[in-house]
C-alpha cells in the first residue's frame, strides 16, 4: 500500500465490483458466450456471428444516441436488437430474441464467485463501516452474497450517469447521509474510480493492477485489495 494523502475519519466504504473485487474478464467471458448460444437457438442466422458483431452494432447505436453508454444493460440490449434486424428478422421478433439473448447474457454475467478471503476481509470491514456499492456494470451484490454485508448498491443508468460523472457518488453520499469526504471509494479504474470520486470530493483507494504512471494522485494506492485489512482497528 502506497500512502500519499492521509485520510481524514471515514463513515463508509464504496466498492467498484468488476476488477476490483474479482476477475471480471473470465465472467464477462461466459456471458457472451451464453448470449451467443441463446440468440443461435432462437434465431439460426445469428449461429455465424462473434461478440464483435454484436459490439459493432452498439457502437453503430452510441454514435446517434451517446447517452446510452451509461446504461450498458439498455445499450446490449438495443445492439443485440439492431442486430438481429440486420440479420432480417422482423422487428417484433427481433425484439423478442433480443431479450431472450439479453437475458442469457445478464444470467451468466451475474455469477460471480468471491474468493473467501475477500469475502472475509468486507466482513471484517463491515463490523466497522458501512458498505456500499457503485458500479459502472450490471453485477449484482445479493446474487455475490454481499447484500448482508453492503447496505445497497448504485448502477449506472438506473442511478445516474456512469463513473466518472458526480452522480452515483453524489445519490451515495445522499442515501448514507454523510459528507462526500466521508466515503472512502475503492476501485481498479484511475479515470472512473480515482478522477471520478475525487471530482465528487470522496476520499480514493485506487487498485492499481497494472503500476501505471498517473498525474493526479489517489489518497492510496493498493496493490492488492487485501491490503484493505489496514483500516481495520482493533
Amino acid at each position: 500500500m502506497y500512502i500519499y494523502k492521509a485520510l481524514t475519519p471515514l463513515q463508509a466504504l464504496s466498492f467498484d465490483l468488476d476488477d476490483t473485487l474479482y476477475d471480471n474478464a473470465p465472467v464477462i467471458a461466459a456471458a457472451e458466450q451464453a448470449m451467443l448460444s441463446a440468440l443461435a437457438a432462437h434465431a439460426p442466422q445469428s449461429s455465424q456471428t462473434d461478440s464483435d458483431f454484436w459490439w459493432q452494432h452498439r457502437l453503430k447505436l452510441a454514435k446517434v444516441e451517446p447517452e446510452l453508454r451509461h446504461d450498458i444493460g439498455r445499450w446490449r440490449l438495443l445492439g443485440i436488437e439492431a442486430g438481429l434486424l440486420e440479420l432480417g428478422i422482423a422487428r417484433a421478433e427481433a425484439k423478442k430474441v433480443a431479450q431472450q439473448g439479453y437475458d442469457a447474457f445478464l444470467d451468466a454475467r451475474t455469477r460471480i464467485s468471491l474468493s473467501a478471503e475477500v469475502k472475509a476481509l468486507l466482513a471484517a470491514l463491515a463490523r466497522q463501516y458501512r458498505l456500499i456499492a457503485i458500479t459502472n456494470g450490471n453485477a449484482c451484490i445479493n446474487k455475490m452474497g454481499l447484500g448482508d454485508l453492503f447496505e445497497f448498491s448504485l448502477q449506472a443508468g438506473p442511478d445516474g450517469k456512469m463513473k466518472p460523472y458526480p452522480d452515483m457518488f453524489n445519490v451515495a453520499a445522499e442515501r448514507l447521509k454523510l459528507a462526500p469526504s466521508q466515503i472512502l471509494h475503492i476501485g481498479d479504474s484511475h479515470r472512473a474510480d480515482v478522477m471520478g470520486a475525487l471530482a465528487a470530493g470522496c476520499q480514493t483507494a485506487w487498485l492499481d493492477h497494472h503500476q501505471q504512471v498517473v498525474n493526479i494522485l489517489p489518497h492510496i494506492r493498493l496493490t492488492d485489495v487485501r491490503q484493505l485489512g489496514a483500516l481495520i482497528t482493533a
